[in-house]
């Protein structure tokens, strides 16, 4: 038995627009529970870790970006979700953001860390991950305005590729320095590109559309990343 995805999407299509932006105060104003509602059904659920990869792909993509949007809409309002004491960004309570084994599911505690780094990136090992989860940022991929299904996953990581690639604040060339600037996600996950294409330039390259010429010596400059809260208001 599969987890029931559909409240999640219901939520995701009522409450995220086209940008990948979230209209957090109508979420919280006007279903406050029903995302953790949702979660605490599976919070004591056998999960078969041996299932199909394109299950478990949906499954914890879902739930990564779920648990992300369960928490900010607990602190909301917020500016942004690097904190700052005085102007200067508190990276101590940015991590335990991430790092803090806060969501309880399959009668497991987990963190984010745990969900993307041992589940998606080591055990499951694709890359496109990079452009599905979330962490509630403006640098982030855009939130999908909808759930991962397991029989649609494989062509959903797909699109989300095509629209990372393909957004002109995440990565563009600049022909007249022959640069390619990329977002920094390119950066601190380099390895796990490099793992199915033989360069960063050559990967972007199967995806962009427009016809820029690109190869393993093409120089890479990483734009600054935002970490704003990516709301609608």
């Amino acid at each position: 038995m599969m987890i029931d995805f559909l409240p999640w999407d219901t939520l995701l299509r009522q409450y995220v627009d086209e940008h990948g932006r979230v209209d957090y105060l109508a979420w919280k104003t006007q279903q406050p529970h029903a995302l953790l509602d949702w979660l605490q059904r599976y919070k004591h659920w056998h999960f078969e870790s041996n299932s199909h990869t394109c299950e478990q792909l949906a499954l914890w993509i879902n739930l990564y970006n779920a648990f992300t949007i369960l928490t900010i809409l607990e602190r909301y309002p917020l500016k942004s979700i690097l904190p700052r004491f005085l102007g200067i960004p508190n990276w101590l309570a940015f991590l335990w953001f991430f790092q803090r084994q806060a969501y309880h599911i399959f009668g497991e505690r987990y963190s984010l860390t745990q969900i993307e780094h041992q589940i998606l990136r080591k055990k499951l090992q694709e890359p496109r991950i990079h452009f599905a989860i979330v962490c509630a940022s403006i640098g982030c991929p855009l939130l999908r305005s909808g759930a991962y299904f397991p029989e649609q996953v494989m062509q959903q990581l797909d699109e989300d590729a095509q629209r990372f690639i393909n957004n002109y604040e995440k990565v563009h060339y600049d022909f007249s320095t022959q640069t390619l600037y990329c977002n920094k996600i390119f950066k601190w996950y380099r390895q796990d590109f490099l793992k199915v294409a033989p360069s960063l330039p050559e990967y972007i390259s199967s995806y962009l559309k427009i016809d820029a010429p690109l190869t393993a010596s093409t120089p890479i400059s990483y734009l600054d990343y935002d970490w704003s809260l990516n709301q609608s208001q």
